[in-house]
């Protein structure tokens, strides 16, 4: 969920060397999965399970794994609550961090996956193994990045950090304003030395065995699709994007390459904003979804300035024709690239900009009614679209502070990273209002489906 004020390789030969995938063919895209096998895979325009179209109504909970730990910072009793109350709303796909980077960046999550290169936290990999295996015993799907461009998981930033000396930037930082930091994220494609330390994560955890069920993940149809990573950007600036680029498309076909090498069942995705991502450049957007199975893309009105979370009565219809401009632009790419799109990332603030529960959701309610009308009709007209995401699920944490900040270790999980207020964007599991039209949008996704 990027925001201009919040978040505010070598070449491609050599970085193929350097994962042993020099002088061979490039693992083909997941186009055909065995009918039964419960893996999703790519038809053109459409997914596929189990020989039928696969649509989705979806959520981002991007703390599922550390909820599942029995460390301290878990709590698999609130877990378990958030996966039955998010089934009965209809939801079948979630998208989770399964990466994180220790961090001194200035709000980055502690603890994290990995504590230092080559040294990663087994709690926090058990909390994943037991979350993906109470997904499977809810026929849900799971789509897992694999780090974030963004400061609030540690991200490409501290995988600089970890092999440059020491040296980052902090998101924010008066000193380094916008986008002083997506420029500095983005030098990690070329850095041959973050990039190991990524790949090593990549290796170890897509060969991983639950230790809960047993089950390699590359065997585990609980997994729809590896992402990448949350939201890379080839820089922020022009001039970044311009010197950037050609390392990025690097690092996107190798990692592709890297994955499929190692299992062959799941999809592979890069967790791209569009073209928000990429300073408007629909090539940019086209060409770095080359090796990519399927399209994505993230929708954050207030964000981008598309509407005044103040003053929401007179900016909200404004940034609605934006919206809408905005899905069909993602719709025509996928077409153009012919394949699926998932709208992963959506979301609108409480009126007046509220973060306590309780607080009303008129305008977010709207935004929501928005995005699911598009993504039916879509699917009714058969264009490329096959489901979305909000983000977040907030369920049953709340912020602990008054200036609704998490501080560093805290646990109160809500939808909002500790970067951001907590409650900006949560689904609480008292907002009745929004969960009936996530209910009503998952009734018609299933007859939709059923419809072909």
């Amino acid at each position: 969920m990027p925001d201009i004020s919040r978040r505010h390789l070598m070449g491609t030969a050599a970085g193929a060397a350097g994962l042993g995938l020099a002088g061979c063919s490039l693992p083909k895209l997941n186009t055909s999965a065995p009918s039964g096998s419960g893996f999703v895979s790519v038809d053109g325009i459409k997914f596929k399970l189990n020989g039928q179209p696969y649509h989705f109504v979806g959520a981002n909970i991007w703390y599922g794994a550390y909820l599942g730990a029995t460390a301290a910072f878990g709590d698999r009793t609130r877990l378990l609550k958030e996966l039955d109350d998010l089934k009965a709303l209809g939801i079948d796909n979630l998208r989770v961090l399964g990466s994180s980077e220790l961090s001194p960046l200035i709000n980055s999550l502690d603890p994290a996956f990995t504590n230092k290169p080559g040294d990663y936290n087994n709690d926090l990999l058990i909390g994943l193994d037991f979350l993906l295996a109470e997904m499977a015993k809810r026929d849900m799907k799971a789509v897992l990045y694999l780090t974030n461009f963004w400061e609030w998981s540690g991200g490409l930033v501290t995988n600089q950090y970890y092999t440059n000396g020491g040296n980052y930037i902090n998101a924010g930082d008066p000193a380094h304003p916008w986008p002083a930091f997506a420029d500095y994220s983005a030098q990690f494609y070329a850095s041959g030395a973050a990039k190991a330390v990524y790949y090593d994560y990549v290796r170890m955890l897509v060969a991983r065995t639950n230790a809960i069920t047993g089950k390699f993940y590359r065997d585990d149809p609980t997994i729809m699709a590896w992402q990448l990573c949350n939201e890379p950007r080839p820089g922020g600036t022009d001039a970044s994007i311009d010197k950037n680029v050609e390392a990025y498309y690097g690092w996107i076909k190798d990692t592709a390459a890297l994955i499929r090498s190692l299992d062959a069942n799941h999809l592979v995705s890069l967790g791209h904003e569009g073209l928000m991502g990429a300073n408007g450049r629909e090539e940019v957007v086209v060409k770095a979804h080359e090796h990519i199975d399927y399209f994505t893309a993230h929708i954050w009105p207030q964000n981008w300035s598309w509407v005044d979370g103040k003053n929401l009565a007179g900016t909200y219809d404004g940034g609605a024709d934006k919206v809408k401009a905005y899905i069909q632009a993602h719709i025509d790419i996928g077409r153009k690239l012919n394949k699926p799109v998932v709208f992963e990332e959506f979301g609108f603030p409480r009126d007046d900009v509220a973060f306590e529960p309780g607080t009303p959701t008129d305008y977010r309610d709207r935004f929501y009614g928005m995005i699911y009308a598009a993504t039916e009709d879509a699917i009714r007209n058969h264009t490329p679209v096959a489901g979305s995401n909000f983000w977040a699920w907030g369920g049953a944490g709340r912020a602990l502070h008054a200036d609704y900040r998490m501080l560093r270790g805290e646990t109160a999980y809500v939808g909002d990273p500790p970067h951001e207020p907590q409650g900006w964007y949560s689904v609480f599991n008292t907002d009745t209002s929004t969960q009936a039209l996530i209910k009503a949008h998952a009734d018609q996704i299933r007859i939709l489906s059923a419809a072909g």
